[in-house]
């Protein structure tokens, strides 16, 4: 495709862009302004005309930002609602176009054209940006600010005049001044200091009382807005917190600590800002910030995102791995990403100053010096492969790669990917006489065929206890560990193969949930007056809408399809294919049988679910062939160069 062409599809591709940008800025207006005026003021907390602006205990802000906002609390009109959630997203829309213009040069055009949009999209559906949107919260602001004096404002002066303004309404972006003086900006760094003095000088003339009531009594505004160990608090000092310090052992633990992240980032700072990446200097120094206050809410955290400019990697297959974890931390609640387990609680409650510590202290961005800035080691694609049948085309955007897929990176999209998948199941239709009407159906339709074995093989299996005991271990061991299992393996041993698998199965179980949403389904053992036995959770109290415990840990009714079923036949499937051995390909042929019989024994499916699970199964593995062709790929091996310097190509040969 010639130049006009690529450059026309960019354009296209920007406009959709920004389109789709300005789509979640009209959804998130709407969310804030769902509320009405009056109720909308309250949430900024300040007293309306008299009295103390932490009186309540609730305002986070500055004297200074008090001083600014309280002339607000008088008014009481929509208007003010409107003006105030516009100007957080117009804020919002600056920042992401300042950003990209910070990008470090040379700068490729496809990033150079979307850069922007792609940035405004992300910060629009932040978790940074939706708490900034309501009344009160002035996150955004200083980041604006801090961007246009690095960025775009010439003078140094002026430049040292915008941060100071911004360390005014959030003090520890002073820790911008040594950023400043350290990079040459002397004079902006003393702009920083003169101008954070005057307008804390200001706001102690205007509001003694509060001034001293946040810099000496609350320690900078530690414990406003709520208590300092709440998730809502992610610094060093919350985290702690949260963890059972308390007293002068927290308060010393957290100095130390705050010194060292104060120390080791701001020294990888001045190292990105020499090397000509400001705009990763501005992020770091931003999350070093936020980690070291007191008090770092979770709207302040919109650094992190910014964090996204650094490239991290020598290979091409993982520079995805930070800038995907980043947008997922920043965009998904932490029992998404994390699952609710104990032992994982001090990690998840943390993770998104976790993500501020690895950005600020950790992770390994790269020089632009380094050979892999601008060219990292390219993934190895295989040859594209001829339909076996002509008339089933290949769609030739979904290339077969041929390296492992990075581990961090595939763990994040798995964990994601099932957080999604179980909430999308839980919010399926849950009607409990659609369910039943439907299993009805079910049953007629499997007493035409010849084939309503259910209720004979249900209480055969109930009434011998070796095999009631051998199907309920079976159903309630092996869905969970077998596919993961085989997963794990061909990760190791045969990395293309795995994302070959993996895709099969996410696409099957993608499908899946189209069949709970369209058709809810009554397992026999929630059939009333049927006499199914549950021998896995035990007597259903049918007369229960909940049905007893089991129906707040999964959507009942979501059972057409049986993954249960189908994912033991994509267990099969996988094993019978690639397994050198006999005797494995017999142990994968055997897994689906017994859990077919295992959940009619058991009363948890009706023999149409496993048809539909094995219907969801082929048409994943379907879908996969579409996409990419055959499972076995030519490899296309790297050029050897001979003593002349002459490329020559290696043979090619089938795996």
């Amino acid at each position: 495709m010639g130049p006009d062409g690529a450059g026309g599809r960019l354009g296209a591709a920007r406009v959709l862009l920004w389109g789709l940008a300005a789509v979640l800025a009209v959804r998130q207006a709407a969310s804030v302004l769902r509320l009405p005026p009056g109720e909308w003021l309250t949430g900024i907390h300040l007293p309306i005309l008299a009295g103390s602006l932490y009186d309540s205990g609730q305002f986070t802000g500055t004297p200074f930002a008090g001083m600014v906002l309280k002339p607000l609390a008088g008014l009481a009109d929509q208007s003010l609602e409107v003006a105030w959630t516009l100007a957080t997203l117009l804020l919002v829309a600056a920042v992401g176009l300042v950003a990209a213009r910070g990008l470090p040069d040379p700068v490729p055009r496809r990033t150079a054209l979307l850069a922007a949009p792609v940035l405004v999209a992300l910060m629009m559906v932040s978790l940074p940006v939706r708490e900034a949107a309501f009344p009160g919260q002035t996150a955004v602001l200083p980041v604006l600010l801090v961007l246009l004096a690095v960025f775009r404002v010439p003078g140094e002066r002026p430049a040292g005049f915008l941060v100071g303004l911004a360390a005014a309404l959030q003090p520890a972006l002073l820790l911008f001044a040594p950023l400043l003086w350290t990079t040459g900006r002397r004079a902006a760094a003393r702009s920083t200091a003169v101008t954070f003095a005057g307008a804390f000088l200001l706001a102690f003339a205007a509001l003694p009382r509060d001034s001293w009531t946040y810099w000496v009594d609350h320690l900078a505004g530690t414990g406003l807005g709520g208590s300092p160990e709440g998730l809502a608090n992610q610094s060093l000092h919350g985290a702690l917190l949260r963890l059972g310090l308390t007293g002068p052992a927290e308060i010393g633990l957290y100095v130390v600590l705050a010194g060292a992240v104060a120390y080791v980032g701001l020294r990888r700072a001045v190292r990105y800002a020499r090397d000509g990446q400001l705009l990763l200097a501005v992020a770091v120094t931003g999350c070093v910030a936020v980690a070291v206050s007191p008090t770092g809410w979770r709207h302040q955290l919109l650094w992190v995102l910014l964090a996204v400019a650094g490239r991290v990697g020598r290979r091409a297959a993982d520079r995805p791995v930070w800038p995907v974890a980043v947008v997922l931390v920043m965009t998904l609640p932490n029992q998404v990403l994390l699952p609710n387990l104990a032992a994982l609680a001090p990690v998840r409650d943390n993770v998104l100053l976790l993500t501020a510590l690895l950005a600020a202290c950790a992770v390994p961005f790269l020089p632009r010096s380094s050979p892999y800035w601008r060219e990292p080691v390219p993934t190895s694609y295989g040859r594209p492969a001829t339909a076996r049948w002509s008339r089933i085309p290949l769609l030739p955007f979904w290339r077969r790669v041929l390296s492992r897929p990075n581990l961090l990176l595939e763990l994040l999209l798995i964990r994601v990917g099932y957080s999604l998948y179980s909430h999308i199941r839980a919010a399926a239709p849950t009607s409990r006489t659609l369910a039943e009407d439907n299993a009805s159906a079910i049953l007629s339709a499997e007493q035409a065929l010849g084939m309503d074995i259910e209720y004979a093989v249900n209480q055969v299996v109930a009434r011998t206890g070796w095999l009631e005991g051998f199907f309920n271990f079976y159903y309630t061991s092996f869905h969970f560990v077998v596919p993961l299992s085989i997963l794990a393996v061909l990760y190791w041993r045969r990395p293309a193969d795995y994302r070959w698998a993996r895709a099969s199965l996410g696409l099957a179980t993608v499908i899946a949930l189209f069949g709970f949403w369209l058709f809810p389904l009554a397992p026999p053992r929630l059939m009333p007056g049927l006499g199914f036995i549950d021998t896995v959770h035990g007597p259903q109290d049918l007369a229960n809408p909940q049905y007893g415990a089991m129906t707040a840990i999964s959507n009942q009714y979501a059972a057409m399809p049986s993954l249960h079923f189908g994912w033991s036949l994509w267990c099969g499937i996988v094993i019978v294919v690639l397994a050198p051995k006999g005797w494995q390909k017999l142990l994968g042929a055997l897994h689906p049988l017994i859990t077919v019989c295992a959940i009619v024994a058991t009363a948890n499916h009706w023999v149409l679910d496993a048809v539909g699970g094995a219907v969801v199964v082929g048409a994943g593995f379907g879908l996969v062939y579409v996409l990419s062709g055959s499972r076995r790929v030519h490899l296309k091996l790297p050029v050897q160069r001979t003593s002349d310097e002459r490329p020559r190509r290696a043979p090619a040969r089938t795996p």
